[in-house]
Order: C-alpha cells, then sequence, then structure tokens
C-alpha cells in the first residue's frame, strides 16, 4: 500500500489505487488501479474545473436515462469515442486470413427470426432489391457447415425496424440463417442506406459540440458463430457510400468494403425471386478456430 493514506495532489492517484490493494480479484485490482491512474492525470492535464465535472456527471446521467430495452446510449456514447472498435480490435486481431471484425452496434437488441436460405427479410418490399451470397470457412479453407449467420441491417431510408416500431413491422431486415453443408448461404434483401445514430440524446448533443456528423456508411452486419470457431461480428459496407472515410463510430475497415453490383440477368433474377436488374454482393467470411 501507498505509504501515505492521506489525500494530497501531488499522490492522489497512488493514494486511491493503493484503496483496492485489497480486492480478492485481481484483474480487478489491475482495472481500478490503473483506472484511477489514468483519471487522475487526465483531470491534472486538463485542469478540470468543478463546473466542468459537474457537467460531466450530468452528461452520464442523462446517458443511463436514454437508455431502455430498445436503445443503448452508454453503447453509443462508447462507439462515438472508438472505444468500441478499440476493444473490439484488440480481442479479435485477424490471424490466418480470418475476416475482420467491427462493432456490433446498439441495434442488436431483437432476436433475429430464423429464416430459410434464399429467404427475404425484406418485409415491407421498399428499396433496391438485393442479393447477398457467401460462405464461411476456417482459416484452413474448410467449410463450416451449419454455421449460423445473424443478419440485420438498416432500411433504403436509413432506419432500422426498432425505430419505427409503428410503421414498420417487428424483425423487418433480420435473419438468422443456417449455412449449408459446403457453408453456403444466400438471402434477399434490399440495398442500404447510410444513416445517422441517434442524435437525439446526450451523445447527440456531444456530437453537435464538438463539430462531429452523426453518419455512419451503409452497411450490413453479419455476425456468425458455430461449434469449435470463435464467434465473429463485422459488417459487409457499400462500395461508394457517403463516409466511408468518416464513419461515426470508427467501424470502417477497407478490407470489409464490397462491390453492390448490378445485375442484368432475367433467368438469374427468377431463380431467386428477384425482380431484374437487381444489386449483388458476395461476402466470403473466414473464421478462427474457438
Amino acid at each position: 500500500m501507498f505509504a501515505s493514506a492521506m489525500f494530497d495532489e501531488e499522490h492522489s492517484a497512488d493514494v486511491v489505487a493503493a484503496s483496492f490493494a485489497g480486492a480478492p480479484d485481481e484483474r480487478l485490482r489491475q482495472i481500478m488501479a490503473s483506472l484511477v491512474r489514468h483519471a487522475h492525470a487526465f483531470v491534472k492535464d486538463v485542469g478540470l474545473t468543478g463546473e466542468e465535472w459537474a457537467a460531466a456527471v450530468r452528461f452520464l446521467t442523462e446517458t443511463g436515462q436514454m437508455c431502455d430495452a430498445t436503445r443503448q446510449e452508454f453503447i453509443l456514447l462508447s462507439d462515438v469515442l472508438g472505444i468500441s472498435m478499440l476493444v473490439e480490435t484488440l480481442n479479435n486481431r485477424s490471424v490466418g486470413g480470418s475476416t475482420e471484425t467491427t462493432v456490433q452496434g446498439p441495434f442488436h437488441l431483437v432476436a433475429s427470426p430464423p429464416r430459410a436460405l434464399g429467404d427475404t427479410i425484406d418485409l415491407v418490399g421498399s428499396g433496391e432489391p438485393c442479393l447477398v451470397t457467401g460462405s464461411v470457412t476456417d482459416t484452413a479453407g474448410a467449410p463450416v457447415p451449419g454455421a449460423r449467420v445473424d443478419v440485420w441491417q438498416a432500411d433504403a431510408d436509413g432506419f432500422y425496424d426498432v425505430q419505427r416500431p409503428d410503421t414498420v413491422p417487428a424483425q423487418n431486415l433480420r435473419g438468422l440463417f443456417t449455412a449449408d453443408a459446403e457453408g453456403r448461404f444466400w438471402f434477399r434483401t434490399v440495398v442500404p442506406r447510410h444513416y445517422p445514430i441517434p442524435s437525439d440524446g446526450p451523445v447527440g448533443r456531444l456530437l453537435g459540440a464538438t463539430g462531429r456528423h452523426p453518419y455512419r456508411a451503409a452497411h450490413i452486419h453479419v455476425e456468425v458463430s458455430a461449434p469449435g470457431v470463435r464467434t465473429l461480428t463485422t459488417h459487409v459496407f457499400v462500395a461508394g457510400s457517403p463516409y466511408l472515410d468518416s464513419d461515426a463510430v470508427f467501424g470502417v475497415k477497407e478490407s470489409l468494403v464490397r462491390a453492390f453490383c448490378t445485375v442484368d440477368d432475367p433467368d438469374r433474377a427468377a431463380r431467386h425471386g428477384l425482380p431484374n436488374p437487381f444489386r449483388h454482393v458476395d461476402f466470403p467470411i473466414v473464421v478462427r478456430p474457438a
């Protein structure tokens, strides 16, 4: 324990960090001591005033009050500060050619309904029709049969179903697919649009005060899981979408950007139950062993 238990400015972090020395959980003890040291260094570095600290407390209080069953403002805060992406990247570094990961985002709050391969996840019928195909393999190149492929996305207007519950069917643009014996999956949807993250709360006010926009580049969320492999959470981004280089939550990685090509082929459109022409993106996914 630090030699002096008395608080003073010079040794503030040492005194407070020492108070956690008796924590029985070693990892918790490490985290709290480091948190205190970094937080105290920050306060001293910027010369934080009492009024500024009070404003910060109000901001965090309002952030918590904004959370409900379909909105998680604290995840949003973590996202716009880049912390979500940093934690995701530190814990899921690409190995052996595995697909890069990105944030889960604040809208994975509703369980996706199981759907058959080839089904549409678009329950509204508005937007540019799109076919998504892909395969799940491991880092050795072997297919992962029966992999669960969970997808969710915004619509052609840039909204998720939970944002417009009075006008959009529940579980619209969500689906849980099971890959076939060769690890392949495919489904029908619409091309997603770029969209603003919710900006009517404290996180939105923070972005406005700092001159930042709230927009995310257009993307489809994909989460893949199977026995014996690590669950992978990622996106496939629409090439050419605005905000690829300034995504509000820092979620874009170059390897995840794909062309959603226009296909003019009546026979192929008919086979997939799509109007002609339609858009198509192929997104092969490589997962790591557990």
